[in-house]
Order: C-alpha cells, then structure tokens, then sequence
C-alpha cells in the first residue's frame, strides 16, 4: 500500500517562502499523478496544484499561478511544492495525494486521487 508522507509546512511572514515535500513510499509513486490540496476549517478542500507522471503536465489554481511551483525528484520518491509570496489567504493544511491510475499522465480529477498523506500546515501571519 503506497503511503504518502509530507513535510515543510511552518509559519512564515506574509511575502515568504516555503517549500512542501510529499515523498511516496514506493517506486509505483513515480509513476502516478500527485496533486496538492488545501483544506481551511469550514470550507470545501481546494485543489492547488497538481503534476502529471511524466511533470510535463501541470495544473494550478488561479489564486497560485505565478507563485507556487510542482516539481517532482524521481530518484526520491518526492514531490515539491515551491510556495513564494505567501499570503494569509495561503494558509491551511495542506495534504498531497497520488493518483490511483499509474501512468497517468495528465492530472485526474478530485475523485481519482486515492491516496492520501497526513497533511503538513502553513500558517502565514505577521
């Protein structure tokens, strides 16, 4: 059973950077999509970013494009998420989840993602 395990999160000042780890505990996960999701106390989970199993696809929210970047390192098992500019509106829990499809190559929906990590939080505040 792939299991997913993130890191990074933290408390930082509004404008900082930080950078989110998801490794995967098995090689099957290099060869899955994995998504990043943000989930705020009383509101619906957001999707944030999320990268193909070759990284030539990826997708982003519009309230991240120009700010956050998905990266993925093969020979760690792991998945980035470069947060800059962080804003307030940034914070929450974030968890990363890998497809259930290997060899998806494109993001799948929401529904697809069937493995999930323990979530790492972000707080941005002054």
């Amino acid at each position: 059973q792939l299991q997913l395990v993130e890191s990074g999160g933290g408390l930082v000042q509004p404008g900082g950077s930080l950078r989110l780890s998801c490794s995967g505990s098995e090689f099957t996960f290099n060869w899955r999509a994995v998504g990043w999701f943000r989930q705020v106390p009383g509101k619906e989970r957001e999707a944030i970013s999320c990268i193909g199993s070759t990284a030539n696809s990826t997708k982003y929210a519009d309230s991240v494009k120009g700010r956050f970047t998905i990266s993925r390192d093969e020979a760690k098992n792991t998945v980035y998420l470069q947060m800059n500019d962080l804003k307030p509106e940034d914070a929450g829990a974030y968890y990363c989840a890998a497809g259930r499809q290997v060899g998806a190559v494109r993001c799948p929906i929401e529904g697809e993602f069937g493995y999930w990590g323990q979530g790492t939080q972000v707080t941005v505040s002054s």
